[in-house]
């Protein structure tokens, strides 16, 4: 593992699924009593957010906790960046208190590779989410589950998603979710299609590891996992298509395109959903929806990186039984 996590274009395919048998790893402590392990007793973790979140901040700090890690919480609101200080100076305090890594989320793209290339910080840097950018702990717990549901979870250990054909629909054109799963995904051997209004696929999509589709329906019979991805309006300044009830009716899954879909397919969402538009309820609440085991996965995710990064690169259970006994 390299010392930060940035871009998951940054990760080799065996960089990428040794973080996923590690989390699978991490998984298991969830079914203990006691869901905790000494790996990163005395370290200290900073989740700096600069933008709103609560599946993401919530994921790491429990990661983090789970770990026993100290952490601490820093949002932009009531601390001094409203006050004007810039991200060099709020980098240079944490310095100041001898912090291990920073998990940071802003919405500048770019900016946890400024933190972790300037200079300014002795610590290891984890994206978790920069503009429109990257999001690369969100693409690897998207391809854990899809590891997971399309494979299995024991006989997936040490496997890739060779051949497996992913679709990702929506606003492509504002999602760093969307560039940080073609890269993992590409990575890992899948085949990925874009679904999406013309107006909502970024310039130069054509060179992306990627198929470019405007139809859904067409994409949905040979696709093993479908994402849905949220229309992200606080980031839109002009009208990208029509109408809400147009978007839906041309770009949303509902009962009868999910029955299209092949029946081991697995319906995917990063969250927030936005029910009835890019996603029915009854889609939504199906068992083949994956949107609650991303969360819950995004937890085991998230610790392997964190010890990764942080604790070693042998195993993680058993280097924790190790600590434990002396």
């Amino acid at each position: 593992m390299q010392r930060h996590l940035i871009s998951a274009a940054d990760l080799t395919r065996d960089d990428a699924v040794l973080i996923l048998d590690t989390a699978e790893e991490m998984a298991r402590v969830a079914d203990r009593p006691i869901k905790k392990l000494p790996t990163l007793r005395g370290r200290t973790v900073v989740n700096l957010f600069f933008e709103d979140s609560t599946r993401t901040r919530i994921s790491f700090e429990a990661a983090e906790k789970r770990l026993s890690a100290d952490v601490i919480n820093f949002t932009a609101k009531g601390s001094s960046v409203s006050k004007g200080e810039s991200l060099k100076d709020t980098a240079q305090t944490l310095e100041a208190m001898g912090v291990d890594a920073v998990v940071i989320r802003h919405g500048a793209s770019g900016a946890p590779y400024r933190l972790a290339t300037s200079g300014w910080i002795d610590a290891a840097v984890v994206n978790a989410g920069d503009g429109t950018h990257q999001h690369p702990t969100q693409a690897l717990l998207d391809a854990f589950t899809v590891r997971r549901r399309l494979v299995g979870r024991d006989t997936g250990l040490g496997k890739d998603l060779n051949g497996r054909r992913i679709t990702l629909v929506g606003d492509i054109l504002h999602s760093r979710v969307a560039r940080s799963n073609v890269d993992l995904l590409h990575t890992l051997g899948a085949e990925v299609t874009l679904v999406a209004p013309p107006t909502l696929l970024p310039v130069g999509v054509e060179t992306w590891p990627c198929e470019v589709s405007y139809d859904l329906d067409s994409t949905l019979p040979k696709s093993d996992a479908v994402m849905l991805l949220r229309v992200q309006r606080e980031r839109m300044n002009a009208a990208f298509f029509p109408t809400e009830r147009e978007y839906s009716r041309r770009y949303g899954l509902d009962g009868d395109r999910m029955a299209k879909m092949p029946d081991h397919a697995v319906v995917m969402h990063p969250g927030p959903m936005v029910r009835g538009m890019e996603i029915t309820a009854e889609v939504a609440d199906s068992d083949r929806c994956t949107a609650v085991e991303q969360v819950t996965n995004g937890v085991s995710i998230r610790m392997a990186v964190l010890y990764l990064l942080l604790g070693g690169n042998e195993p993680a259970v058993s280097h924790a039984r190790t600590t434990e006994e002396k």
